[in-house]
């Protein structure tokens, strides 16, 4: 039986490393380890030439986020940016669901999710280093995790680049999960390139 891919309230992300290719690739699966979605991003000509002369934690990006039969469900765009990151979330007909937009913060980076008119939907702030952090309701109670730690799933994985999305099943709309796993994908593709730049 296909799972569909809204249907898990654990989503587990693994980077597949290509040698000899400029785009970040992830696949993603639900708890039972089947896969049911993967990560790609896009790249043009142009910005894989600059990945030679600018360092990718200033370069725009496409990411698409598609299900097992490569079905688009949505899209994280994000233009230059020299400090704090905005990414837009487009869903599969390219309009605007809403943004993430990174906040500064010296010691714990802290990343908002708005929809599309502006309404605060949550927090992400943790640890990068240790690579965990608690996505918050507005009013502060949890509603998601973000870790690298994670029991039963090790035989899947065989990259250093993965972690795991738990969503609160009382926020488990197609929504709610595609702000949650946009905000996981988010700060996986910002935290990441900004310390190979530092």
């Amino acid at each position: 039986m296909n799972t569909d891919f809204f249907d898990p309230n654990s989503y587990f992300i693994d980077q597949k490393v290509h040698f000899f290719r400029f785009e970040n690739v992830f696949r993603i699966y639900d708890d039972l380890g089947v896969q049911i979605g993967s990560v790609n991003q896009k790249l043009t000509g142009r910005q894989k030439a600059l990945r030679f002369l600018v360092s990718n934690a200033f370069l725009p990006f496409l990411i698409e986020i598609r299900d097992t039969h490569d079905e688009l469900l949505f899209t994280l765009t994000r233009g230059w940016t020299f400090f704090m990151s905005r990414i837009n979330i487009l869903d599969a007909k390219g309009s605007m669901m809403g943004m993430i937009q990174q906040k500064f913060k010296v010691i714990r980076p802290l990343f908002r999710i708005f929809d599309n008119f502006g309404v605060l939907k949550g927090e992400i702030s943790g640890d990068w280093k240790a690579w965990n952090f608690v996505v918050r309701n507005p009013e502060g109670a949890q509603i998601g995790l973000i870790t690298k730690k994670w029991a039963g799933m090790k035989e899947i994985f065989t990259t250093a680049d993965k972690y795991k999305l738990t969503v609160d099943q009382h926020y488990a709309t197609k929504e709610d999960k595609i702000f949650l796993i946009a905000g996981a994908i988010s700060i996986d593709m910002v935290l990441k390139e900004k310390s190979k730049s530092g």
